[in-house]
């Protein structure tokens, strides 16, 4: 494949098929020009059709074929999945006509070990084949999607938070804090508050002391 710049008097070597013609924006320079074309998919795919459709003789030109590739894109783009269903029907009906030419081809011959190799490729054509088919069904038909509301899938730790577990949850612990008791200091009378300590352990009386007589006790007793 040979890359040539597009003029407006194309010469006799312009119409070889097998030149891939570049049209250059006013914006571009040359080297942006073909960094656009070669990462192009309908180009791609038109250069490797030339390198393998030898069957269709010398004359096919590549420059026809990135603008078919580029029509059927466009149709896809547009919803147009005809293109797309017919490759999946040729390319089926190819595997079964391969399937069945090497499946005869297996049993024509004489040693097992050539029997087995040419049955173990006619089923991988089948296989292929089978495989075409149920993309083509599910082009067509596509199968319906369930959505579910929450999926919770992971293969390492995760944090889940989930509005009526996290309701529920709140609520069981408003109930346990409902059952335990409120502590709240009692009023004994005459601005005292009740002493809430734990009471002290009984200390032994002392041999050395003895009880204060009445003269000697204060007027006021504190409290």
């Amino acid at each position: 494949m040979s890359i040539t710049k597009a003029t407006k008097r194309p010469s006799a070597k312009q119409h070889d098929p097998k030149i891939l013609q570049l049209v250059q924006k006013p914006e571009e320079t040359m080297a942006q020009t073909v960094g656009r074309i070669a990462s192009d998919p309908a180009v791609n795919a038109g250069s490797v059709m030339q390198s393998f459709g030898n069957h269709l003789g010398e004359d096919v030109s590549l420059m026809s074929m990135i603008e078919a590739i580029q029509g059927a894109t466009k149709r896809v783009k547009d919803g147009d999945l005809s293109d797309l269903e017919g490759m999946l029907v040729s390319q089926a009906t190819a595997l079964q006509t391969i399937f069945t030419n090497l499946a005869r081809r297996a049993q024509a011959q004489q040693y097992q070990r050539n029997l087995e190799a040419f049955l173990g490729l006619a089923l991988k054509a089948q296989a292929q084949s089978r495989a075409t088919i149920t993309a083509l069904v599910d082009l067509k038909y596509p199968r319906q999607v369930a959505f579910v509301k929450q999926a919770n899938i992971s293969n390492g730790p995760q944090q889940v938070n989930n509005r009526g577990f996290e309701t529920n949850t709140r609520a069981g612990a408003h109930a346990a804090e409902s059952q335990i008791p409120q502590i709240k200091e009692l009023e004994a009378g005459d601005d005292q508050w009740l002493d809430t300590r734990a009471t002290g352990s009984a200390v032994g009386a002392s041999p050395h002391l003895e009880a204060m007589g009445k003269s000697h006790r204060p007027k006021n007793a504190r409290r």
